[in-house]
C-alpha cells in the first residue's frame, strides 16, 4: 500500500462548520491535493467534537494510504480566542457556542484520544505559517513575517525565524484588536466604528464581516437610501452580499471595501514599524474574488502601507496561497517543526479506531474520561 512505511505528520484544521485534513510526508510533499471536508460538529460541544477530529484523522489516513502507526504527531488549529497551549477563552468564542467548550482544553482532549504529540495554533497562525513556508521555501527558518486573514473577524499572525510568535499567553498577533487612526479613514460624520472586544476603531471593528454588519454598512445605507440592499432581509445577509456588489462596481459597496483597505494598510503600517519583518501576507474571502475586484483591493491596500524606503525594497505584500488549505497545511508544518525542535524520535502510537483492540477500546474509554473531566483536569503539554 502506498506511504504505508512513511513517517508523517497529520494536520487538522477545524472550523466552525467543517474540518480540514492533510498528511506531511518526511520529504515534505503533501499526501493530499485538495481539500479533505468533515462535519467539525461543533455546536454538538466539546465530546462530539473531538470524535468528529478522531474520525477525519482516521479519514486521511485511509484515503492517503498512510498506517497509523506512521504518525509522529498532529497539529490542530481552531478559530480563537484560545490560549497559546489550545485552551479555549472562558468567555467561549464565535465558532464554540455551546458553554462546555468555555475553558476547555481542546488540545489535550485530542491528544488523549488519538495517544499522540499534538500541537496547536489558532487557525490565522497556521495560515501565516503556511505563507510563510510556501513563500520562502528552504529560507523560511531565517525569514520573518505578518499576516492579516480578513474573514468573520481580522485574524493576524507573526512568524520570526519560521515559527510563530505567541506570546506570553498566547495572544500574539492579535492585529485586530490594534486601535488605528480613524482620521482619513471615515467619511464626514460616520460614527467611529466598535469592535465586539469592546475597543472602539482596532482594526477589526472595520476590516471584517463583522466590522460591515455591525459599523461600516449600516452607516452608508444612510447615504444610499435607495440601495437595494435595505431589503436584504438581515443584517448578516446583507453583509455577506456587499463584496458581490463590489466585484460589480457598486459605488456604496467599493467605498466599504477602500475603508477596509485603508484599515488593514495601516495595520501593516504598524507591523513594519516595530517588526520590519521580511514579507507581508493577506488572506481572506476578499482576495479570492473576482480578478479585477481583487487587485483594485490589493493596490488600495498597498497605497495605504506607509514603508520606509530601504523597507519597501527589503520587503512587499503578497497574498495568502491556497487559503482554503492554508490551515490544515500550516497546522502540518507547526507539528513538523515541533518534531524538529525536540531531537529526539517520537514513539508512535496506535490509532484509537471505534470496535479496535481491546487495549485500543481501553485506552479510548479512558480518554473519554478525560475529555468529561475537562477543563478541570486538563492535559499536559506535548512532552
Amino acid at each position: 500500500m502506498p506511504g504505508q512505511d512513511r513517517e508523517v505528520v497529520v494536520g487538522l484544521d477545524n472550523g466552525g462548520t467543517a474540518i480540514n485534513a492533510t498528511v506531511l510526508d518526511s520529504a515534505g510533499g503533501f499526501l493530499v491535493e485538495r481539500l479533505l471536508e468533515t462535519p467539525s460538529r461543533v455546536g454538538e460541544g466539546p465530546r462530539v467534537a473531538i470524535d468528529a477530529l478522531a474520525d477525519s484523522f482516521g479519514r486521511v489516513l485511509r484515503l492517503t494510504g498512510v498506517s497509523p502507526d506512521s504518525v509522529r504527531a498532529v497539529g490542530l488549529d481552531t478559530p480563537g480566542p484560545a490560549s497559546a497551549d489550545g485552551v479555549i477563552s472562558s468567555r467561549g468564542a464565535v465558532n464554540f457556542v455551546d458553554p462546555a467548550w468555555r475553558g476547555f482544553d481542546v488540545r489535550g482532549a485530542l491528544a488523549a484520544r488519538l495517544g499522540l504529540p499534538v500541537t496547536y495554533n489558532n487557525d490565522a497562525n497556521a495560515a501565516a505559517l503556511y505563507a510563510h513556508h510556501v513563500h520562502f521555501g528552504p529560507d523560511a527558518a531565517r525569514r520573518s513575517s505578518v499576516s492579516l486573514i480578513v474573514g468573520t473577524g481580522l485574524g493576524g499572525g507573526v512568524i520570526e525565524g519560521g515559527r510563530v510568535v505567541r506570546g506570553a499567553a498566547g495572544m500574539a498577533g492579535e492585529f485586530g484588536h490594534i486601535r488605528i487612526p480613524m482620521d482619513g479613514l471615515l467619511a464626514d460624520g460616520q460614527p467611529t466604528p466598535v469592535c465586539n472586544c469592546g475597543l472602539a476603531g482596532d482594526g477589526e471593528s472595520v476590516a471584517s464581516l463583522t466590522g460591515i454588519q455591525k459599523n461600516l454598512l449600516p452607516y452608508w445605507l444612510t447615504r444610499y437610501p435607495d440601495h437595494s440592499l435595505h431589503t436584504a432581509g438581515s443584517a448578516h445577509q446583507a453583509a455577506t452580499q456587499v463584496r458581490g456588489y463590489a466585484c460589480a462596481g457598486d459605488e456604496m459597496a467599493m467605498e466599504i471595501f477602500r475603508q477596509q483597505a485603508i484599515a488593514l494598510g495601516r495595520l501593516f503600517t504598524i507591523a513594519a514599524n516595530f517588526l520590519d519583518p521580511d514579507e507581508y501576507f493577506l488572506g481572506g474571502g476578499v482576495v479570492e474574488a473576482a480578478p479585477h475586484f481583487r487587485d483594485w483591493f490589493f493596490a488600495e491596500v498597498r497605497a495605504h502601507t506607509i514603508l520606509r524606503e530601504e523597507q519597501a525594497m527589503a520587503a512587499e505584500i503578497s497574498l495568502v496561497p491556497d487559503l482554503d488549505m492554508a490551515g490544515a497545511r500550516g497546522s502540518a508544518y507547526a507539528a513538523r517543526d515541533w518534531l524538529i525542535s525536540q531531537g529526539q524520535p517520537v514513539r508512535p502510537a496506535t490509532l484509537l479506531f471505534p470496535g479496535g483492540t481491546v487495549a485500543d477500546r481501553g485506552r479510548r474509554r479512558a480518554a473519554d474520561d478525560l475529555i468529561e473531566d475537562f477543563p478541570s483536569r486538563g492535559c499536559p503539554p506535548c512532552p
